[in-house]
């Protein structure tokens, strides 16, 4: 009873401060509708996520798709077609600089590899368009704060995806860590095992498959010759394209925990791991990583591998541990494990406990709807994942990896945002390549 009617108490509060705006039902009857056509809406990067955001928030009323931007035009080719099956036509396209100039386009959508997101994004923000843009924000902590400087400099609305912050379960976990009755909280654990499979077969070069930009997709990347491990997916495990798990899965984890301590700068951040699991093949990042984040009051863990492995029960999740109790929360549910003192002889809980309370909705269809609301009413203050957001996660688990490829600890100075720690500065801000600049704002 008393858990029931803390949740109720939290949600109710939460939707003064905008905390629980996500169910669709309570968004889209909020949305104040243009009087013109329907929110247009043009997509870079058609493969995976980028797809899947799409879809989601075509299901947003009052949204039509306009364009489809790829480098491959094998993947243009599908998703006309599978378009045409939902009687949506729209107009395609190789270079992304084209699409921009579609007037009829309000929303970019990225959902390019990381190493493209700063460009893109600031690209559109320049053209005069709201983005949804895939996590982790960016593929640098330079990038990042440039990303964040532009946003507020061409006031657009910028929504990061990383969309456990608008599923109802993670507020309701979140409102709980808020309300202090963990007693204070000293250490969050952040983790994600991936369940073992296999490593990626080392494979030559080869030619750059049919249909493929490939200069394009390299875009500000260092030149390389063309090598399918390197591309669609798998990009993800190498350097020049990506953070490996770090910024995969961290990004979104590492969030939450940083959401539920209202977590301001770290002071550093110090890191171990290698590829311990699959020491020979074709992966750049470590298949297992430990990085530890200390803030002065409290410290901070992310631990990831490639192979199985749980911790308090899961595969998954955040732990925040405080003097009376521990909340876990992930995907799946949430629920508080209290701590026991002993009274009159026995032990007793110092809390109440908080059995598994189950996910009930869809976090990725909530948070396009929250970004719709954000657009029509032209007020960033919605956004349950603005562009500052985004930026702080990814530069945490930027400040981690640079820890793990330097081998140092990476003390970060908040106040002016600096890396602090010499000799890692290429870690801190790449190199642009192939005729791209990196951008400056103002």
């Amino acid at each position: 009873m008393l858990r029931r009617k803390f949740l109720k108490d939290s949600v109710m509060a939460g939707v003064g401060t905008g905390l629980f705006l996500s169910a669709p039902s309570i968004l889209q009857a909020g949305i104040s509708r243009r009087k013109d056509s329907p929110l247009g809406i043009g997509l870079i990067g058609c493969k995976g996520m980028g797809w899947v955001d799409l879809m989601s928030m075509l299901k947003v009323e009052g949204t039509r798709c306009v364009a489809i931007c790829d480098i491959d035009q094998n993947i243009i080719n599908n998703r006309v077609a599978e378009l045409r099956e939902k009687n949506i036509e729209a107009k395609t396209y190789g270079d992304y600089r084209e699409m921009l100039k579609n007037k009829d386009i309000d929303i970019v959508i990225i959902g390019t590899p990381d190493h493209w997101h700063c460009l893109q994004l600031v690209h559109a923000l320049e053209a005069g368009k709201d983005v949804y843009v895939e996590k982790p924000a960016a593929n640098s902590v330079a990038e990042a704060l440039v990303m964040e400087k532009a946003a507020v400099h061409y006031g657009r609305i910028v929504q990061v995806n990383q969309w456990q912050r608008s599923n109802k379960h993670f507020q309701e976990a979140i409102a709980y860590v808020h309300s202090g009755k963990l007693g204070n909280i000293y250490s969050v654990k952040t983790w994600f095992f991936r369940g073992g499979g296999k490593g990626i077969t080392p494979v030559p070069d080869g030619p750059v498959p049919q249909g493929v930009d490939y200069n394009m997709w390299l875009g500000p990347a260092p030149k390389r010759p063309f090598n399918k491990n390197r591309f669609h997916y798998d990009f993800r495990w190498f350097w020049d394209y990506a953070g490996g798990l770090m910024t995969d899965w961290g990004v979104h984890l590492l969030d939450v925990a940083l959401w539920g301590m209202k977590a301001d700068e770290p002071i550093s951040a110090l890191a171990s791991g290698a590829k311990y699991q699959f020491p020979d093949d074709a992966k750049e990042t470590p298949d297992l990583q430990t990085t530890v984040y200390d803030y002065g009051k409290f410290q901070l863990t992310w631990e990831h591998s490639m192979g199985k492995g749980k911790i308090f029960g899961h595969n998954h999740g955040i732990a925040f541990i405080g003097e009376k109790g521990t909340l876990v929360v992930n995907r799946s549910g949430w629920e508080v494990v209290p701590e026991t003192e002993k009274k009159d002889g026995q032990q007793v809980p110092m809390i109440e406990a908080v059995p598994w309370q189950p996910r009930t909705d869809e976090g990725l269809d909530n948070h396009t709807v929250n970004f719709i609301q954000a657009v029509r009413q032209r007020n960033p203050a919605l956004l349950n994942c603005p562009i500052q957001a985004g930026v702080k996660v990814a530069t945490h688990c930027h400040l981690g990896n640079i820890a793990l490829r330097s081998g140092q600890k990476v003390f970060w100075d908040g106040a002016k945002r600096i890396v602090t720690t010499p000799g890692v500065e290429k870690l801190v801000k790449p190199d642009y390549h192939n005729g791209w600049k990196f951008p400056v704002i103002g």
